[in-house]
């Protein structure tokens, strides 16, 4: 992870640790990325809870309890499944926000409908409703599409904060 990535989680695990909240994710596209960024922190356990890495079908239905006629109905890649891996996350563990994402980071598995560089985010946070995100980065390369994933799933997690 760059230098600046690494600066953006220390500053948001200071704040999330100066508001006693802590953090869970459940990630399929980026493969424990967000997770990994945060641990990369020395102190990092005052924050982080725990992380999923869900990134089977199956594994999103029995770690996180995403129902698996949601999986068949919309695609795991789609705004419903990103929400259910968030609200799963947040019910599965002793965090006060949980994170979702789920994607098509490429350069193979993308359709018309969801392309390569398709990302949804959910974000469910204890007491408020689940926030969803989608973006659309387009075929950038598997590793651009998982680092921007992480880009926006940090914002995403700085936005409990305003």
């Amino acid at each position: 992870m760059t230098p600046e990535l690494v600066n953006r989680a220390a500053a948001l695990l200071e704040a999330y640790r100066g508001r006693g909240l802590k953090i869970a994710t459940a990630e399929s596209c980026t493969g424990g990325l967000v997770a990994a960024l945060l641990t990369e922190i020395s102190g990092s356990s005052a924050v982080v809870e725990r992380g999923f890495v869900t990134y089977s079908n199956e594994a999103k239905t029995e770690l996180i309890g995403v129902p698996a006629e949601l999986i068949v109905s919309e695609g795991a890649v789609s705004e419903k499944v990103a929400r259910s891996m968030a609200e799963g996350a947040l019910a599965r563990s002793r965090a006060d926000v949980a994170l979702g994402i789920t994607g098509v980071a490429g350069p193979t598995g993308g359709t018309a409908a969801k392309p390569v560089g398709l990302v949804h985010f959910g974000l469910a946070r204890k007491g408020a409703g689940t926030v969803h995100l989608e973006r659309r980065y387009g075929d950038l390369g598997r590793e651009i599409v998982r680092r921007r994933a992480v880009e926006d799933a940090l914002s995403l997690l700085e936005q409990v904060l305003r």
